[in-house]
Parts: structure tokens; C-alpha cells; sequence
């Protein structure tokens, strides 16, 4: 088929690259526009960019895709259908009929759960056992469209929001390349979402990673792994921004107030929460690179007794 593909990040350039080797012919990639970075403010291309200009497939990265000027542009390529994966602009009535196909979004839940912007962190965060990815006919709504096939991906008890984004960027590349086989052959099936059970899975923010220490210790530990690699889970230590990368749940009260050291031991230091301890395993601080906790207990003290999350913090 023709495919006009939509993409930006990492997550969607494993189905670009498994639609290529599945023979179809991306005859143009649609992606966000390059973005300065890091301290020097390099710009820097888009990943979809990267891999659409190594197979020689034209990209385009309108700055509003509702603008007439991008409808004209895509409809000069004749595209079969157009397939969308975190593209990053909510597509007009325009862009979704422009294709006799219209459009098929990759989306990484089981939908109807996690419609929204971040489904991998929140199926972790709210600790789901099973995720999976949809493939579904795009409507106007957000992640509302009929569904076209599933496929489901365990939730491991050490996963975190890096290792789940792996396996469904996989797993949602397959997911894609039967959904169009499928199309092709005439043989789908569009399910009717019906209402979702879940919350909306909103967009992650640095704000969302500060620790209530108030909050039981296994929802604390399943957002340090569902935050983990950005934008993480933090407390303050000292007037310092504290990252912490792992945790491990005990069962057992020290009778502390929530937020305290109750016990340092050589491998870690266990802080009071709302219900249970959390026993902090890998963190980081200004300045340093991650570590585990063995190794930043014999730089520095950590008191029993010392308060975490209630000084100001220097960054």
C-alpha cells in the first residue's frame, strides 16, 4: 500500500522502519518540526526524521497540521492510507477522510483503558498487571475511534516506563503490519470502544515525579518505576532535588512521621510512608550520575530521623 506515515518520537520509528521491510511503500513521513537541544540549542531532527531520510522517504513537519496549505501538501501524494504513531497534533476531519483508507493510530493500551497522552507510565502507576497496543480507525475524538485488532504485553513487577516503551514500540510495530495485511485482505472487523474504566492518561509533567510521602509505599514504588527514565520520581534531601531510580516495598511501620529515615542499613535507607516502608535502592543528585545506594551512603550521611520532601530545593 501507499502509506503516508505520522510519527515524532522513538516510540514510532520501529513501525516506520517494520512498514518498509513489510513491503509497503511510505511515499512520504509526516513529523513534528526540529527542535533546539541541550545546552548549545543544536537543532536537532525528530528520530522519525532520521530514519525516513536514511530509506530516502521525503519528510514534511507542517507547524500546524490544521492549516489548508498541509492538506494540499498531503493529498499530492496519492496515499492508500495513512498510519499514525505519536505524531503530536490532533489531526482535522480534513487529514482524517483525505485517504480512501483514512487513517490507523497506533495507540500503546488496551483500549478503551489509558486514552490520553501518556498510557505506558499511568498502566504502570496505577498498577496494571496487562497492557497491550490498538490499532484503531481515527475519528475526531481523542483516541476514540473503532478499534481494528489488539495485542496484549504483560506488566512485569520490576517493569519500568523505559523497559514497557520497548516492548510495546515492538510489539505495536507487528501490530501495525498485520492491521494493514488485514485491510488489504478485507478482513477486519471495527469494534465500538464504549466508555473507558480508566482515568485519563494525561501528559507527564516534573511536577507529577515529587513524592507524597503521605501515599502508601507500593504507589510510591510503582511511580519511581513508572516515571523511570523521565521526567523520574523526586524528593528533597538536604535543599537538594533527590532522584530516586529504584525502591522496594517492606511491609512493616517504623511509627515515624511519613517522610522519615527510619533505618539506614549498607545497602539502603528505609523512609517512612503512609503505609509501609520504602527502602530506596538507586538514586541521584545534582551534579552526579545515578548510583545505587550502597555507594551514596559511603559519600555521604543519612541520618535516622531526617525529613525528606519538606525543604526548599536547589536544583
Amino acid at each position: 500500500m501507499r502509506v503516508i506515515f505520522m510519527g515524532t518520537p522513538d516510540f514510532s520509528v520501529g513501525t516506520l522502519e517494520a512498514l518498509i521491510q513489510a513491503g509497503h511503500e511510505v511515499v512520504l513521513a509526516v513529523t513534528q518540526p526540529d527542535k533546539p537541544k541541550g545546552r548549545g540549542g543544536k537543532v536537532q531532527y525528530t528520530p522519525v526524521k532520521e530514519k525516513a531520510l536514511e530509506h530516502g522517504i521525503p519528510v514534511f513537519q507542517p507547524v500546524k497540521v490544521r492549516e489548508k496549505s498541509c492538506v494540499e501538501e498531503l493529498a499530492r501524494y496519492g496515499a492508500d492510507v495513512m498510519v499514525v504513531i505519536a505524531f503530536g497534533q490532533i489531526l482535522p476531519k480534513e487529514i482524517l477522510e483525505l485517504t480512501p483508507c483514512g487513517c490507523i493510530n497506533v495507540h500503546a493500551s488496551l483500549l478503551p483503558k489509558y486514552r490520553g497522552a501518556a498510557p505506558i507510565q499511568w498502566s504502570i502507576i496505577d498498577g496494571e498487571t496487562v497492557t497491550g497496543v490498538t490499532t484503531m480507525q481515527m475519528d475526531e475524538g481523542l483516541d476514540t475511534g473503532d478499534m481494528l485488532l489488539r495485542t496484549e504485553v504483560p506488566i512485569e513487577a520490576d517493569e519500568t516506563g523505559g523497559s514497557l516503551h520497548d516492548k510495546l514500540a515492538k510489539a505495536g510495530a507487528e501490530l501495525c503490519v498485520e492491521t494493514l495485511k488485514a485491510l488489504e485482505a478485507g478482513t477486519l472487523h471495527p469494534e465500538k470502544q464504549g466508555e473507558t474504566p480508566t482515568r485519563y492518561a494525561r501528559q507527564l509533567s516534573k511536577e507529577l515525579g515529587r513524592i507524597d510521602w503521605t501515599e502508601d509505599a507500593v504507589s510510591i514504588e510503582r511511580l519511581v518505576r513508572g516515571l523511570n527514565p523521565w521526567p523520574s520520581a523526586w524528593t528533597v534531601w538536604e535543599g537538594k532535588t533527590m532522584k530516586i531510580w529504584g525502591a522496594d516495598v517492606l511491609e512493616k511501620e517504623s511509627g515515624q512521621p511519613c517522610g522519615t529515615v527510619a533505618e539506614v542499613t549498607k545497602e539502603s535507607f528505609l523512609v517512612q510512608t503512609g503505609k509501609g516502608l520504602l527502602a530506596v535502592r538507586q538514586l541521584q543528585i545534582p551534579g552526579k550520575k545515578r548510583m545505587d545506594a550502597d555507594a551514596f551512603l559511603r559519600g555521604y550521611r543519612v541520618e535516622p530521623g531526617t525529613r525528606l520532601g519538606e525543604e526548599e530545593m536547589e536544583e
